[in-house]
């Protein structure tokens, strides 16, 4: 898939996987938070209808890049569910052939909706068909709509596909709002469920108190003010991921106990923090590597600890319970003396 970060980064003759000559493009536009089911049946649907009008035809998303929100509400603390790199990796999953990410300004945002579908979708893109869900705004004080984006469609002939709402088993639309939702109240099991995939936060590892080597429990510090949309504080059980950001391939993917807090049985740590566990490992030096951590299930509440010994048996049966939530061995208990990283 490729990226294009920018108007001036739109080649003027794209070329099709196949290797015809651009005939068009099927176009959907949206910030496309999380990458959920929602959104993967409109981006599938981009895809289908790319196919159907010929091999030279490109299945293209139009996203943006910060949040809107954030940009007409700039004191708003907005964390996104996925980092722009996850999200787009996510989006070419769904078999994409181009994503253009917009940045997004007032200046952006001032355009009418006409001006908006006939510059960029149109004019850039090349667009032959659009496909959006119901919910869609665009424009001016997002005065563009669905009726709108027909009435332009019909004016300027170019088909516009409205996607009907796609609802989970119980009736209920997926949405960010509610994967956001769950995320707060810590069921990451039901926002894997919304998102189609373990939720993810990432961020690049850094120095902690060492403490955790010390007890037989070495961890990968994330700062959890700059990693996403963090879990509420207690022990998760999932997976740290090397590699990945950036287009680049992901690396190990290893079974780690999750702790999300300030550890409250020790009075010396200041600031809430992501401390995956690496199950069985004492000899990982991640210290300033970019990682990412999947959430699969909530395990068990912080607690504090009125001594050592009893923290030390909860750690162990954290490892214990963890090992299997995630189908994998019980390892042996690791050896402060053995930690080399």
């Amino acid at each position: 898939m490729e990226i294009w970060y920018g108007a001036e980064q739109v080649p003027e003759s794209p070329r099709a996987p196949s290797g015809a000559a651009c005939a068009g493009s099927a176009v959907t536009v949206g910030v496309f938070d999380g990458v959920h089911r929602g959104h993967q049946r409109i981006l599938a649907r981009v895809v289908e209808r790319a196919r159907a009008l010929g091999p030279g035809c490109l299945a293209v998303a139009v996203t943006f890049d910060p949040h809107p929100l954030t940009v007409h509400r700039p004191g708003i603390d907005l964390a996104m569910i996925a980092s722009l790199p996850d999200r787009l990796e996510a989006m070419a999953a769904t078999g994409l052939d181009a994503v253009l990410v917009i940045p997004y300004t007032l200046g952006f945002a001032d355009q009418s909706p006409e001006g908006f579908v006939r510059d960029w979708l149109e004019g850039l893109l090349g667009a032959r068909a659009i496909v959006v869900g119901g919910d869609v705004r665009f424009g001016r004080g997002n005065s563009g709509d669905a009726d709108s984006l027909r009435a332009i469609g019909a004016a300027d002939g170019v088909e516009i596909e409205i996607v009907p709402e796609v609802l989970a088993p119980g009736g209920r639309r997926w949405s960010s709002t509610w994967a956001r939702e769950c995320l707060a109240a810590g069921d990451v099991r039901q926002a894997a469920e919304i998102l189609g995939r373990p939720h993810r936060v990432r961020g690049v590892v850094i120095h902690g108190l060492r403490r955790g080597r010390e007890l037989g429990f070495p961890t990968a510090n994330l700062d959890a003010a700059t990693a996403g949309v963090v879990p509420p504080d207690g022990v998760y059980a999932g997976w740290l991921v090397r590699g990945g950001r950036g287009g680049a391939p992901e690396g190990e993917r290893l079974p780690a106990a999750i702790s999300i807090g300030t550890n409250p049985t020790f009075d010396d740590v200041l600031a809430r923090t992501i401390e995956a566990h690496v199950l069985g490992r004492a000899d990982l030096d991640l210290y300033g590597e970019d990682v990412a951590v999947d959430f699969v299930s909530h395990m068990r509440p912080m607690l504090a600890f009125d001594s050592l010994e009893p923290l030390l048996e909860r750690m162990r049966q954290d490892v214990i319970e963890t090992a299997g939530a995630l189908g994998v061995p019980v390892p042996e208990p690791v050896r402060p003396q053995d930690v080399t990283a």
